[in-house]
């Protein structure tokens, strides 16, 4: 099942259709790029759809959203738009120069960026967390919000090649097992996530029971996407990541377990890095509204330092990208042409460690003018080859 969040917002309401699940991220999506108080008061309902949250400063300006992936989440992913409950949400997606689908606008059969156009690094890279060249998200969800079969999703990555690290936001529709299938023989590793932390031991079982012994394709594993940016408290966070530590290493798994948040909330927060085996963050130039695409890695690789020198630790970026569609946020454009710029640019600032949103434009997500009519065209690689 799905899940749809409605929230008000004090001094304002905001009125938000229902939708939804990298998985999250997406974001994903998300992002706060200052820091603003919100009062909010928070209603869950179940419904059988996905959805995005979005979230709101005191004058309507979205700072932060994310989607959810297949398990109702407890509290509230990526969400992008990159993530399902989606749970996906998170959250938001880069792309190279390709040619550009003239019904949509949304660039078509794409390589990955510059630098995943090199051959990919020898013998399988890094064997788990930091130190992988790039990777990118994906979500295993149709337009109609129903699961990909394992067919669909081994179609999907007869496209994707040259990264090192596959970001998946949760266990749901078989897709741990299903992405370990399509990617079997190649050097790519999977950044698996669980989403819901109120089942930690489930989702855990699932990942185990896929993997089937062999955690030797796992980089490492997320616990909830964005979950502190959404109000979520730090420590029942923290002891999640406890929780989920415990219960993968009885099962064989020795590496490394996180929580992925935004920038922000981890700059904030920085007790999440400490419990976490690296920092974890999605960072979207986009959503600040103050940078321009072609400065896009200037903005991320700043973010970078300023958590690293807060935390000590190494810092990969779990969302980064770009919409190719959309609403302009103030000095933001959505285009093809910034899409690629923006890639470009957070290519040119980082040689590592950095993870975009996402393959593909998610048609499963709705568009929303409170996350600028953006919402389904980060994909790096245009629409889906199984859509």
């Amino acid at each position: 099942m799905k899940s749809t969040i409605f929230f008000s917002v004090t001094g304002m309401l905001v009125s938000l259709a229902a939708s939804q699940p990298h998985g999250p991220h997406h974001h994903h999506v998300k992002r706060q790029a200052q820091r603003k108080v919100v009062q909010t008061t928070t209603a869950i309902a179940i419904v059988d759809a996905p959805q995005v949250v979005i979230y709101v400063d005191s004058q309507g300006k979205p700072v932060s959203t994310t989607t959810r992936n297949g398990q109702p989440p407890s509290t509230p992913a990526p969400l992008p738009n990159p993530a399902p409950v989606p749970a996906p949400a998170p959250a938001p997606a880069p792309a190279p120069a390709s040619p550009v689908d003239q019904q949509n606008g949304s660039p078509q059969g794409s390589a990955p960026p510059t630098q995943q156009n090199n051959p990919p690094a020898a013998e399988g890279s890094v064997s788990t967390g930091p130190g992988f060249k790039s990777g990118v998200s994906y979500s295993p969800y149709n337009g109609d919000n129903s699961c990909k079969s394992a067919d669909q999703v081994a179609k999907d990555f007869t496209k994707i090649s040259g990264y090192q690290v596959i970001r998946l936001y949760g266990t749901d529709c078989n897709q741990v097992a299903n992405v370990l299938a399509a990617t079997e023989g190649s050097n790519m590793k999977l950044f698996l996530g669980i989403f819901n932390i109120a089942e930690v031991q489930k989702e855990a079982e699932i990942i185990s029971s896929a993997v089937r012994g062999d955690w030797s394709r796992v980089n490492a594993i997320g616990v909830g996407n964005e979950l502190v940016n959404q109000g979520t408290n730090p420590g029942t966070v923290i002891g999640a990541i406890g929780q989920a530590r415990g219960a993968l290493q009885r099962s064989g798994y020795s590496g490394p377990v996180v929580t992925v948040d935004t920038m922000v909330a981890m700059v904030d927060h920085p007790e999440l890095c400490t419990a976490s085996d690296f920092c974890a963050v999605n960072c979207h130039a986009f959503f600040d509204g103050k940078v321009t695409a072609d400065k896009s890695g200037d903005f991320v690789k700043g973010w970078v330092d300023k958590i690293s020198e807060a935390t000590g630790k190494t810092v990969v970026i779990t969302e980064t990208g770009w919409p190719s569609q959309g609403d302009t946020n103030d000095v933001a454009v959505p285009s093809l042409e910034n899409h690629k710029a923006a890639i470009s640019s957070i290519e040119e600032a980082f040689s590592n460690n950095v993870i975009y949103f996402s393959a593909y434009n998610d048609m499963w997500k709705k568009n929303r003018p409170g996350t600028f009519n953006a919402e389904q065209f980060w994909g790096i690689m245009g629409d889906a080859p199984s859509a």
